[in-house]
């Protein structure tokens, strides 16, 4: 354990870090029916949804009563496309899982009006009661669901242009064509992140290890979004070693 704002715990393995954050979920979806979960998506998390769908089946949890916000949409598509990430999480939990519909919440990407939208979308977080649980992965740039690196951050749902590398970490959702990746996406701002009661995040790999480094012994800036984690009192992190490294 670290001593620093943001508590971080060093795995052998990502399978070992995977489990243990899918144990610290499932303590939380057991003490309190109608947790409201934050999800991120990505590579990082599937392995997680695998074990959280396991534990659904032999009923070591019930999601059924979990309520769920994603992070983040690409923007110019919709529902539907293949490449979306709500596609992504019917692949990877709520197809396997009983939660109804209407307790699933996402960003539309095929929204008309952005700012609308996004607006639409906090309303919806805030009369959900906000987030009890919110995870995340984290971009090998620093970024955190589509928080780019920049000279300033949105506090709140906004629409995100993306960086050349986060579209290359996305192309395979896409026939690995980077061209295919949209410019843009729909996420929840870091001000927005930050109001959630407890946050964890998973980390894995050598290509995260600066960003881990800079997350938690570097100083709060918009250049590396995960940074702003070091001013929320419930940040756990969970790495492998080769995250890890930069520590």
């Amino acid at each position: 354990m670290s001593s620093d704002p943001v508590t971080f715990t060093v795995f052998t393995s990502e399978r070992t870090a995977t489990r243990a954050l899918a144990e610290r979920l499932q303590d939380h979806l057991n003490a309190k029916c109608g947790l409201v979960l934050g999800l991120p998506t990505g590579r990082t998390p599937i392995p997680l949804y695998k074990r959280l769908v396991a534990l659904q089946r032999v009923g070591r949890i019930d999601l059924s009563g979990a309520t769920t916000f994603n992070l983040d949409e690409f923007w110019g598509i919709g529902p539907d496309h293949p490449g979306s990430y709500r596609a992504f999480m019917t692949r990877h939990l709520f197809g396997s899982v009983p939660i109804s519909p209407e307790r699933i919440h996402f960003l539309d990407g095929s929204a008309s009006d952005a700012a609308a939208e996004c607006a639409r979308y906090e309303d919806d977080l805030a009369r959900a009661g906000g987030i009890d649980v919110q995870v995340l992965g984290l971009g090998a740039n620093g970024h955190i669901g589509f928080n780019e690196p920049g000279q300033f951050l949105h506090a709140r749902t906004h629409l995100a242009s993306l960086k050349p590398q986060t579209r290359r970490a996305n192309a395979g959702l896409f026939g690995h064509d980077v061209s295919r990746v949209p410019l843009q996406a729909l996420s929840m701002g870091m001000a927005t992140i930050l109001q959630a009661r407890h946050i964890y995040l998973l980390a894995v790999g050598r290509r995260k290890s600066r960003a881990v480094r800079g997350m938690i012994k570097g100083p709060l800036t918009p250049r590396l979004p995960a940074s702003f984690l070091q001013l929320h009192h419930r940040v756990e992190v969970f790495v492998d070693r080769s995250a890890a490294e930069g520590l």
